[in-house]
């Protein structure tokens, strides 16, 4: 199928429906579609979402910060733009909004930290230029873990977020507001950060896509960092075509930002009609597939047998053995020790405990640890000689309860970190739901500026699925 072609009856598959009553329902690209043919306003989208940020957001505690005003400004604007003849592109008119360690020109950016409490950023990050540019309405700043070191959403200054399948439970960290704010239809699509499973972990316990890219794919510049080593920001939607859409949006060279690659302009939504049938996949059971919850391991085999039927062939690999690289913990210390100097005492004890670990490590072990990480990401890259793809559990647990004060068990972003160490894109999306309701994420990866392998083969997948149809329970308190 020509690139045309495949563009023109994916999103006519969206206007196929007809209209919601609860506009959120809508896909961003069903949304888009809409808005493109002008049969929903900007101002109509953004009004209803954020109508259910009203009902939703006291019982999630998704946003921190919502910029209703500002809002509604902006796609008023984009509104008078469109009578004009005028669409910035497909993410014109559409709701979505970002992580609060992200910088929003004259917006409050806290991390979910008392230490930046009142902080309110002078100018854009860069995802957020690139967002505003492509007509994206921005509904405001997005709950999680405070400095995004954790992974349950639990030690926010702001109060833990719950997840829309199970409010006693987590929605996974430290992007636990950006996959609760899509999974709940709060927005059309959301921005996360990810260090070590930060976007990839949330989107399985909330059974959305997340999409961490390769390292530099998409620019940093302007928020707020865990380690400079390993830190990303990727787009986190309903679908895996929505994902695509977003990444579209805010990948690319930033002049302003040391560790911003330059690549070729690339069509991440062409390269979903992509052909699956000659794709390699890997199973690196070693590591990946030890020690997980039962019901997790069937559904990620039955993911396994319907992308075996698409694809050419599947064989277990061995992957890379990475040991004790204290990368992160040394470069978190670094940039937390100014700030400790005067406001330790406003860290949630969990956080400070994660910052200190840190000043253990000692110079020498760090250039060695950060020599190690350019080694690994080398040796990692001879796997695809043998194969295209690897496919592994997300997670090896499900979402577990939120329990004030406990010290959570790191197996639950065991399978994630890792795809940071090796910088390997890697997206998560729904292959399944345990027998009490919850959520289960399969992780697929490919090599270096690999995404649109990814990207295919998980929209080929989640085309012959339905768990992204299904709808969380949560009604408004």
């Amino acid at each position: 199928m020509r690139r045309r072609d495949f563009i023109a009856v994916s999103l006519a598959g969206g206007s196929a429906f007809a209209q919601p009553a609860d506009l959120t329902e809508l896909t961003l690209q069903q949304a888009s579609e809409r808005v493109r043919k002008k049969l929903v306003s900007p101002v109509e989208l953004t009004k209803a979402c954020l109508e259910r940020i009203g009902r939703l957001n006291p019982v999630l505690n998704a946003f921190i910060t919502v910029t209703a005003e500002q809002a509604l400004a902006q796609a008023r604007e984009l509104e008078a733009e469109q009578r004009r003849g005028s669409l910035r592109g497909p993410l014109h008119g559409i709701p979505v909004a970002v992580k609060d360690l992200i910088d929003v020109a004259g917006v409050r950016t806290t991390a979910a930290s008392a230490v930046f409490a009142n902080r309110v950023a002078e100018e854009d990050a860069g995802v957020v230029r690139r967002l505003k540019a492509e007509g994206a309405v921005l509904l405001g700043k997005l709950n999680m873990d405070e400095f995004a070191y954790n992974f349950t959403s639990e030690t926010s200054c702001f109060g833990p977020i719950h997840n829309p399948w199970a409010l006693d439970r987590t929605p996974g960290g430290s992007s636990g507001g950006s996959a609760v704010a899509v999974a709940a239809r709060l927005c059309f699509g959301a921005i996360g950060s990810d260090t070590g499973g930060s976007i990839r972990q949330p989107a399985a316990f909330c059974n959305i896509a997340g999409f961490k890219p390769s390292y530099g794919l998409v620019s940093t510049r302007g928020a707020l960092p865990l380690a400079w080593s390993l830190d990303h920001l990727g787009p986190m939607c309903r679908t895996v075509t929505d994902t695509a859409m977003l990444l579209q949006a805010i990948a690319g060279h930033d002049p302003e930002e040391p560790s911003s690659l330059r690549t070729p302009r690339t069509d991440y939504v062409a390269a979903l009609g992509r052909r699956t049938s000659s794709l390699r996949l890997g199973v690196p059971r070693a590591f990946f597939y030890e020690d997980v919850d039962g019901e997790i391991q069937d559904a990620v085999e039955a993911a396994l047998k319907v992308m075996g039927g698409m694809t050419a062939s599947v064989r277990e690999v061995k992957l890379p053995e990475i040991g004790a690289l204290p990368v992160l913990m040394a470069e978190a210390y670094a940039y937390h020790e100014p700030l400790l100097a005067q406001k330790r005492e406003l860290y949630h004890p969990l956080t400070l405990r994660n910052v200190m670990n840190g000043s253990k490590v000692s110079m020498p072990d760090y250039v060695r640890a950060r020599r190690r990480l350019d080694r690994i990401r080398l040796e990692v890259a001879g796997v695809f000689s043998e194969v295209d793809l690897l496919i592994t559990p997300t997670t090896p647990r499900p979402p577990i309860l939120l329990e004030k004060g406990r010290v959570p068990d790191v197996i639950l972003l065991r399978n994630a970190i890792p795809l940071n160490i090796y910088d390997l894109p890697t997206v998560s999306i729904p292959c399944g739901f345990t027998r009490a309701g919850l959520p289960i994420g399969l992780q697929i990866s490919g090599p270096r500026l690999g995404e649109k392998t990814v990207l295919a083969l998980a929209h080929a997948y989640e085309q012959a699925t339905q768990w992204r149809r299904r709808r969380p329970p949560i009604q408004a308190g």
